[in-house]
């Protein structure tokens, strides 16, 4: 499968001339920022000045993972989400607060009055991924591609009719990618509406040529009002990001590897 399946590959880039500055926000109402990191990136020696980003919460919950592969990727991916909105207001990592919302999507807590900030964050084995706008839904997912799918099995519980016959007509060899594709988009999306797996996944379908989405009932959501960005950030994994908005061809969507060396200065 391609490097990316997004309309638009070529993206404005707007997050490439630095960090916020003088208070102006690098995101909006018509703009999306996501980064994304590989661990295998990430050398012995970052790993305290990333754990650092976190608050005290954050650090007690990364301490009672019982395997240190999920306690790592957890760090990643919260350091990750807190360097991105600091690189986007230009407020410190460690001054943001979340709620949890019923499904489990985080929501910043922003004072009246204040841009309403909205992000999601994934991780899987080896990479973490965070999004940010404002206003609007937005979701991401990550999927590891080594890992053991039956997608046959799991084809018939998650994807729409449709969507089986394109993973059945794809190459053997490009079956679990495949399978993996449309299962980010699907994520991304259910993360971006903030109902999680109570949404039905085989209500609703993916063009991955297209990378537009369709659901059986229309009156449930409109199609048109949705953006979607299909991707390999790295040679082990998927990426998928999801943007509702009301005219999704004016948003400016930067997605890219986060700046590694931009996080570690954070932690001085």
């Amino acid at each position: 499968m391609g490097e990316t399946l997004v309309g638009d590959p070529v993206a404005g880039r707007f997050l490439s001339h630095g960090p916020a500055a003088n208070g102006k926000l690098l995101v909006d109402g018509d703009r999306v920022a996501a980064w994304y990191l590989p661990l295998a990136e990430i050398g012995p020696a970052d790993w305290l000045l990333l754990e650092s980003l976190l608050i005290p919460a954050e650090r007690a919950r990364a301490a009672r993972f019982h395997f240190e592969r999920d306690r790592l990727v957890y760090i990643a991916a919260h350091a990750l989400v807190r360097g991105l909105l600091s690189f986007c207001t230009g407020h410190p990592a460690r001054d943001w607060r979340f709620a949890v919302e019923a499904h489990g999507k985080p929501e910043l807590s922003v004072p009246a009055g204040a841009p309403r900030l909205r992000v999601n964050l994934s991780h899987t084995r080896g990479l973490a991924a965070a999004a940010l706008t404002i206003d609007h839904d937005i979701g991401v997912d990550v999927e590891w591609l080594a890992r053991t799918v039956e997608t046959a099995t799991l084809a018939m519980r998650v994807l729409s009719e449709a969507e089986r016959r394109v993973l059945a007509a794809a190459p053997p060899a490009e079956r679990v990618e495949t399978f993996l594709t449309f299962w980010t988009l699907k994520e991304a999306y259910v993360k971006a509406i903030g109902k999680g797996l109570s949404q039905p996944l085989e209500a609703f379908s993916f063009d991955l040529d297209r990378l537009t989405i369709r659901f059986d009932d229309e009156a449930g959501d409109d199609a048109a009002h949705w953006r979607f960005d299909a991707r390999r950030p790295s040679a082990d994994h998927r990426m998928a990001l999801a943007v509702r908005h009301p005219d999704p061809s004016r948003l400016d969507v930067d997605v890219g590897p986060a700046p590694l060396a931009y996080l570690r200065g954070l932690a001085v």
